[in-house]
């Protein structure tokens, strides 16, 4: 079998974002204490490689945020292409963007009925670091933060 071709350093950061878009349900890495934890997550938005993710106060990966803010995001596309996030989970409390978040989900509206109930937590991943592969590559390429 022939390894693929690395994708070239000028559509990198795209088929990165493609493959984002493609897969839309991350796997999401933290730490609970030396126990590394494994969940599929829902964006609540993305922009580029920076992903808001919403949670709620008594989850587990609450707790293990305010212990390790430092987690990574696995994206796996249909065709196995996937990319990584590493970064560090900030939590979010401007009014402001926790409001535009509120408003473009009716999920969160529907399941939390308001935007203080104080179960509602709210992420926003800031990348340090992203790598693309493709199916069989066996090697990451590093994928540039800003385009």
């Amino acid at each position: 079998m022939k390894l693929p071709e690395p994708v070239p350093p000028e559509r990198l950061r795209e088929t990165a974002l493609e493959t984002l878009r493609a897969a839309k349900f991350p796997m999401f890495a933290s730490a609970d204490g030396d126990q590394p934890r494994v969940r599929p997550v829902s964006p609540v938005k993305t922009a580029g490689f920076t992903v808001w993710v919403a949670s709620l106060r008594r989850y587990g990966k609450t707790a293990e945020l305010e212990g390790n803010s430092k987690v990574e995001l696995c994206y796996l596309a249909e065709g196995h292409d996937q990319v990584r996030i590493t970064g560090v989970a900030e939590l979010v409390t401007d009014p402001a963007e926790r409001q535009e978040i509120w408003d473009a989900n009716p999920l969160l509206r529907a399941y939390l009925k308001s935007i203080d109930n104080p179960e509602f937590i709210l992420y926003r991943v800031v990348p340090r670091r992203v790598r693309f592969m493709r199916e069989w590559a066996l090697e990451y390429q590093e994928v540039p933060l800003e385009g």
